[in-house]
């Protein structure tokens, strides 16, 4: 139901700290929602969130499979989390959840930053996390506008009608 009192969204920024497929694409399924809603759209990544734009692992994401509560076998039944332990298991979910992830034409990491950016979204990488893992702007996607500090991309947040989203 449509509240005729509320503003419209303006500008929405996603914070992604984690780079676990879903934390991945949570981030880029709503960026791009966003762009596609006409609404200004900057994306965060920070911490493990940088392999999501890093050009080495953007591609190779996996799916956690050890204390993941809501991990489900093929017809529903829990995960047990020590299984998730078993060398190749990892790789064999993760392999599984990017097959139908497929089927529904998800396209890829890389895809995806092209159509979040082809749409006026801006990409931006965590300037603490890069030190700390030793990257440079060089291994990063060429998506990325900018290396920023938080505080600077909070800065880029302001404005009326503006929603900060933490995945």
């Amino acid at each position: 139901m449509e509240n005729k009192n509320e503003t419209p969204l303006k500008k929405v920024c996603i914070i992604c700290a984690k780079g676990s497929i879903e934390d991945v694409y949570a981030t880029l399924v709503m960026g791009n929602g966003a762009v596609m809603e006409g609404i200004e759209t900057k994306l965060f990544f920070t911490f493990f969130g940088l392999d999501a734009i890093t050009k080495k692992q953007m591609n190779k994401l996996h799916t956690a499979t050890v204390g993941n509560p809501a991990m489900r076998m093929p017809g529903g039944l829990p995960f047990p989390s020590i299984m998730g332990m078993l060398p190749g298991v990892e790789a064999g979910v993760s392999a599984m959840m990017m097959k139908e992830m497929d089927k529904l034409d998800i396209p890829p990491v890389d895809e995806f930053l092209d159509m979040v950016t082809a749409g006026g979204g801006e990409i931006y990488a965590c300037k603490l996390a890069m030190d700390m893992f030793k990257l440079e702007k060089e291994d990063l996607s060429e998506h990325v506008k900018d290396v920023l500090t938080i505080g600077d991309f909070y800065g880029m947040c302001g404005g009326e009608n503006t929603q900060i989203i933490f995945t």
